[in-house]
């Protein structure tokens, strides 16, 4: 059974960052893609970044020039989140996808507020 543990989240002040992290119990090569997606309350679980196997990535319209997705060689995938916004505010949760599979993580909440 695939973990996933998310950690770095927290209170930032709007235009702030934060860079996330989450360290899976396999290695990132096992699965076909990683990603990760964000909830904010009453709303729908939205994909916010994505990173392949072979280092594709790709972006929400509302966060690219902000986020940046990338991984280490081992099994963490990272988000780095600059010039936050309120609207950023949402639990992230970190995807690992390995057909047929999807795993997930337990989320870690962000919020942005001055």
């Amino acid at each position: 059974q695939v973990q996933l543990v998310e950690s770095g989240g927290g209170l930032v002040q709007p235009g702030g960052s934060l860079r996330l992290s989450c360290t899976a119990s396999s290695r990132i090569r096992s699965f076909s893609a990683m990603a990760w997606y964000r909830q904010a309350p009453g709303k729908q679980r939205e994909l916010v970044a994505r990173i392949s196997t072979v280092g594709f990535t790709s972006y929400a319209d509302s966060v690219k020039g902000r986020f940046t997705i990338s991984r280490d060689a081992e099994n963490t995938v990272y988000l780095q989140m600059n010039s936050l916004k309120p609207e950023d505010t949402a639990v992230y949760y970190c995807n690992a996808q390995s057909s047929p599979s999807t795993y997930w993580g337990q989320g870690t909440q962000v919020t942005v507020s001055s």
